[in-house]
């Protein structure tokens, strides 16, 4: 399978962000295998992702005939949405920070493990990092009220803000709670991958280009906690890493597009 470490789920999350969200369309499930079988994903494994997104409540099935459509849930829309933010608006790095940290503090007995790890999860996608043993910090100020709300754990979760104070230093709450090396080294592997000439030379096409670079820019920008750039290197991979999907992401679209119309089938919702 070419899709390296972009799982199938990733993957279909960028194709419906690209082609479904905000049209208000149902796509045939046959030709969504079709164009994942252009970055060799296979059928049973984009049959397999189109049932588990559809049980997670992201995915609505529609029938026509014989044949099976998919659609996008309100909370696929609210999931595609915030994708979209991360890659077009966000930007490489934070040069607005106010020296504001948001702080999440919990406790969870053992027993309930898969609640801690949920929450965890869901953190670590919102931009924490973990300071010391049930404590969580991102910079600026984030809201995480809906996503304590929806894990229903209210009662076990303490959220503040607060400005660091001697003798903690901005800069060693980053390195303690986030692992900047690893995360710059994301960010060149992804230039060694897509820099050059013709990069991904060896997929049939732009769509087929254009599918894994936004499986791997989403998969980067959504382990990136978006620090402040004061507290990163000047040469901070991320930038040159940002303008160079940006750049693909802009010559692959002009051939893609007309590609995806010809294969997508559709109805109307």
């Amino acid at each position: 399978m070419y899709r390296d470490n972009v799982t199938p789920q990733s993957l279909m999350l960028n194709f419906l962000g690209l082609y479904v969200l905000g049209r208000d369309i149902a796509v045939y499930s046959g030709s969504v295998i079709d164009i994942f079988g252009r970055v060799d994903v296979s059928e049973e494994a984009v049959r397999s992702t189109l049932s588990r997104m559809t049980t997670r409540g992201l995915l609505d099935k529609h029938r026509s005939g014989r044949k099976v459509y998919f659609g996008l849930t309100q909370r696929a829309n609210d999931v595609l949405l915030d994708g979209e933010q991360r890659i077009w608006q966000r930007g490489a790095v934070n040069r607005d920070w106010d020296g504001t940290w948001t702080l999440v503090g919990f406790s969870l007995p053992e027993g309930r493990r898969g609640e801690r790890h949920d929450l965890r999860t869901q953190l670590q996608w919102a931009g924490f990092g973990p300071v010391q043993n049930g404590l969580w910090i991102a910079p600026g100020t984030r809201d995480v009220a809906q996503m304590v709300t929806e894990l229903d754990l209210t009662e076990n979760v303490t959220v503040f803000t607060a400005q660091h104070a001697k003798p903690t230093e901005a800069a060693d709450l980053a390195t303690r709670a986030f692992d900047t090396a690893a995360i710059a080294a994301r960010y060149q592997d992804f230039l060694e991958k897509w820099g050059g000439r013709a990069p991904q030379a060896s997929l049939p096409d732009d769509l087929a280009r254009q599918l894994v670079l936004h499986g791997d820019w989403l998969d980067l920008v959504r382990q990136d906690p978006h620090l402040p750039a004061e507290l990163l290197a000047e040469d901070w991979p991320a930038i040159e890493a940002e303008q160079l999907f940006q750049a693909l992401a802009t010559r692959y679209r002009e051939i893609a597009a007309p590609l995806a119309a010809a294969a997508v089938e559709s109805i109307a919702l």
